[in-house]
């Protein structure tokens, strides 16, 4: 209210007027007593005249700037900055310039230019709350209004960052609650450890700021949230709680009472906005009530659940409560703040245009920061100005070219690039044409001056079957004909380079073998005529002759242009003449053992009938051959043997068979004797070369029917063989 000279109708307002800040002041000692710090709400100021006491309007604050700011350079945060204030007060304490919203701490700072111009001031900067402290010499004493309204005209902003972006509201006020534009609210952390719940709602609702009613905070946007949370002092509650009905996150504080922000419990979700720390709201015992979450305790300046009273201590021991004021029912809009905003214009160009080939036109895209004028630039420093606009379409350019866009900041360019590849030369192969004997692969090469190579197998059209300089193909059986083409980023030479491929068929060669009789040669022969020749042993001749057995090879080549070979082996073994060592003969059983056996050696004991096996079955009795060959004709030899052969009975009964028993063989044995006894060891006959049979009779008397036994002696050398035979009747 203006202090001028009121009708006397008004003098009744003043002196309710003077109730009423006296009654604030009751509720300020009332507020000490509940741990209120200095930091306690501010009243209207009571000026005391002679006569009697009236208010002092509060000062209105007056700024303009909102304007474009360029990262890493500085910037006044006000083109103009007044402080409207009652005549009969002159001056105040304290003022605070904050960062309210889009504040980036590190980065972001705000100071006073030109400080020897302004000595009755003093800066102090904090920069975890993103707020500048601009205070008189003197503590106890006011300055001057004039001297703030200098100084605030003298503070610059400046971000060190070069890719900074966003928005920036600076919020001026002489009180120390934070002033946030977007809502037009204060908002002042109370420090009070221990404090509960219902005690901070309480407590809350029982402060003033400048004749603004408090209450806990309600937090409906993320510059609320930001401010409060992030660049407040401390942790402490605010106005939201499930009590009514669990799950139910209501505000139950301020106008917002009432209002819904969250429903269920961590994975819960809002109809407005809510910032819960991750795993909150978790309703861990009766938790009913939210607090700002203490810092370093994951997300910072987020909410938590707690209990009325919260933790004894700790992490969620509740150390305070945030008031925040404004908004209430019949409350006019507080002036004693004021804002200004920064924008930080950034172009952000569309995707960059398609390549052309050889040379084109290009039309770039760019959309930037409302109010901001996009600019084209032919360099990323300085350079020509080429155009402005949402678009720019460049003139005819042949080569590859970087154009750069800004919205007004040098140090925000962004680089476009008209991309404009080259079409690449005809393919120049390494060879026209590849020959091959027989199926296989080839390798084929090509390149070009530039891109990559496609092989196709078609002159035109199709797709393509390899891409790359060196190309090996499959295994291939029959003429064929690939085609390179050279492409570079889409731009195709569509003429294809023709290579040819010539399948040869090979000599055709079969490999064998041959016996080489010992001590004889053997012609070695190609097998096919007209062709080169090279032997194992260098000859170059179609045939070739050894003595020696072996493996020989020979490289079989077609003549040109085919130029195919082939390789035939001839294996070479040589055989010896076998040598008959001895005969066994057991019985009529005999077995011929060379001196060194061989697998092409054969047997026969009658001439005419060989056999693999030495071993030979049911052989006649007498004077027999043996006989042992090279199977392939390189010679044999032989070697006689006896096979003595002992009736197993006889009959004499003069019928013409078996009347006699007599050894069959005994005649080549000149020296043999054969002993005959009876059963009782009685000699009943013995036999030599002078008489080589018994015809069953003992001085010409028939012995009975019965068993005999025989001694056969050949000479001193050999065994006496022994056996029996039986005398039939």
């Amino acid at each position: 209210m203006k202090n001028i000279k009121l009708p006397v109708i008004l003098l009744l307002f003043y002196a309710l007027s003077f109730n009423f800040s006296i009654a604030n002041e009751n509720r300020e000692t009332f507020n000490k007593n509940n741990a209120l710090t200095s930091k306690h709400p501010i009243k209207p100021k009571i000026k005391k005249s002679k006569k009697n006491n009236f208010v002092i309007d509060p000062p209105k604050l007056i700024a303009q700037g909102d304007q474009i700011y360029c990262p890493q350079t500085s910037i006044n945060i006000v083109t103009d900055f007044t402080i409207d204030h009652d005549p009969a007060e002159n001056g105040t304490q304290v003022l605070y310039i904050q960062i309210s919203s889009g504040y980036s701490s590190g980065f972001d700072q705000l100071e006073l230019t030109n400080p020897a111009l302004h000595p009755n001031i003093v800066t102090s900067w904090d920069a975890a709350s993103g707020k500048l402290r601009l205070s008189g010499l003197n503590a106890a004493t006011e300055t001057p209004y004039a001297d703030f309204v200098a100084a605030v005209k003298d503070v610059v902003f400046n971000n060190s960052a070069a890719t900074a972006s966003g928005t920036r509201t600076f919020s001026i006020t002489i009180g120390q609650a934070n002033y946030l534009p977007s809502t037009g609210h204060y908002y002042l952390f109370i420090p009070n450890v221990g404090v509960t719940w219902t005690n901070a709602r309480d407590l809350a609702a029982t402060s003033t700021y400048y004749g603004l009613q408090g209450y806990l905070a309600t937090i409906s946007s993320t510059d609320e949230a930001k401010l409060i949370g992030e660049q407040a002092s401390g942790t402490g509650w605010i106005g939201g709680s499930d009590a009514e009905t669990e799950g139910v996150w209501k505000w139950v504080t301020g106008p917002e009472a009432g209002t819904i922000f969250w429903s269920g419990n961590a994975n819960g979700s809002t109809p407005n906005f809510a910032f819960w720390n991750s795993g909150e709201p978790n309703q861990q015992g009766d938790e009913d009530y939210a607090h700002i979450t203490q810092p370093g305790v994951g997300i910072r300046g987020s909410w938590n659940d707690l209990s009325n009273t919260g933790d004894s201590n700790g992490n969620y021991q509740p150390k305070g409560y945030v008031v925040e004021y404004g908004g209430m029912p019949g409350e006019a809009p507080l002036e004693i703040a004021a804002s200004t905003k920064i924008t930080i214009p950034v172009a952000t160009p569309a995707a960059n245009p398609n390549a052309v080939c050889d040379s084109g036109t290009f039309t770039f895209n760019a959309t930037a920061t409302i109010g901001a004028t996009i600019r084209w630039f032919d360099a990323a420093i300085g350079g020509n100005l080429l155009g402005t606009g949402t678009s720019y379409t460049t003139p005819s350019i042949s080569t590859t070219t970087t154009y750069y866009v800004d919205a007004g900041c040098e140090s925000n360019r962004k680089s476009v690039t008209a991309v404009v590849n080259t079409t690449p030369t005809t393919p120049v192969a390494e060879q026209s044409s590849y020959s091959n004997c027989g199926p296989g692969t080839v390798t084929m090469k090509a390149a070009s001056n530039i891109g990559i190579i496609n092989w196709f197998t078609t002159a035109t059209g199709g797709n393509s079957v390899f891409t790359g300089s060196s190309f090996t193909t499959p295994t291939i059986s029959t003429n064929t004909t690939y085609y390179a083409e050279a492409s570079n980023n889409g731009c195709i030479n569509s003429t294809r380079t023709p290579i040819d491929i010539l399948i040869y068929t090979p000599p055709v060669v079969t490999n064998e073998t041959f016996p080489l009789c010992e001590l004889q040669t053997i012609t070695l022969d190609a097998g096919i005529s007209e062709m080169s020749y090279l032997w194992s042993n260098g000859a170059t001749t179609q045939t070739i002759t050894v003595n020696a057995g072996g493996t020989y090879t020979v490289d079989v080549s077609s003549p040109a242009p085919e130029n195919c070979t082939s390789r035939k082996t001839i294996i070479v073994e040589e055989h010896k003449i076998p040598q008959i060592d001895r005969i066994d003969v057991e019985g009529t059983r005999a077995i011929i053992y060379p001196v060194k056996a061989e697998d092409y050696f054969e047997y026969s004991v009658d001439g005419i009938n060989f056999q693999d096996s030495n071993i030979f079955f049911d052989v006649p009795g007498g004077l027999q051959t043996a006989y042992a060959r090279e199977k392939s004709g390189c010679g044999q030899s032989t070697k006689q043997f006896v096979v003595l052969v002992f009736p197993p009975f006889f009959t004499p009964n003069n019928d013409t068979f078996n009347d006699i028993w007599e050894v069959t063989g005994m005649e080549n044995y000149p020296q043999a004797e054969v002993t005959i006894f009876d059963r009782y060891g009685k000699l009943v006959a013995q036999l030599s070369s002078s008489k080589m049979s018994w015809d069953g009779n003992l001085n010409q008397v028939p012995l009975p029917a019965s068993d005999y036994w025989y001694a056969l002696k050949i000479d001193d050398t050999m065994p006496v063989l022994r056996g029996h035979f039986t005398l039939k009747r």
